[in-house]
């Protein structure tokens, strides 16, 4: 499932009241959850792959290199707990493996050989249309 699961001892909840649907519930209990985990100081992730987050989700990283993530879809704080667990976990799997590295080709004989036919259909076509100045 997830190669690198975080544990609950690097990252702090905390939780406050949502907006949404809910009726009075919303207003009395605390149901959304928010994450805060420290990126710098996890000792799960290798550096390589943290170099790999900060480089596509340093927008969502404090300059104190906290990550911050929230959730507040489910009407129950235990959903939302997992769902923003869920949502780490799933940032982290799209960086875990390294990007593949792209190996240049070079076009086919057939198709530079077929390009270069086209262009010069081309050319022919718009030479037909000019007038003849002798």
């Amino acid at each position: 499932m997830y190669k690198f699961k975080i544990p609950a001892h690097e990252y702090e909840l905390s939780f406050s009241r949502s907006g949404g649907a809910g009726g009075q519930n919303v207003n009395k209990v605390n149901t959304k959850a928010t994450l805060h985990w420290s990126i710098r100081d996890s000792l799960t992730l290798p550096p390589v792959v943290k170099e790999r987050f900060f480089k596509k989700y340093g927008n969502r990283i404090s300059d104190e290199g906290v990550v911050t993530l929230t959730s507040q879809e489910h009407r129950t704080q235990h959903m939302n707990i997992a769902e923003v667990i869920k949502k780490l976990h799933e940032m982290i799997e799209v960086i875990a493996l390294p990007p593949k590295v792209r190996k240049p080709t070079k076009p086919t004989k057939s198709s530079v050989n077929e390009r270069i036919k086209v262009k010069k259909s081309h050319g022919d076509k718009k030479k037909s249309r000019q007038e003849k100045h002798y």
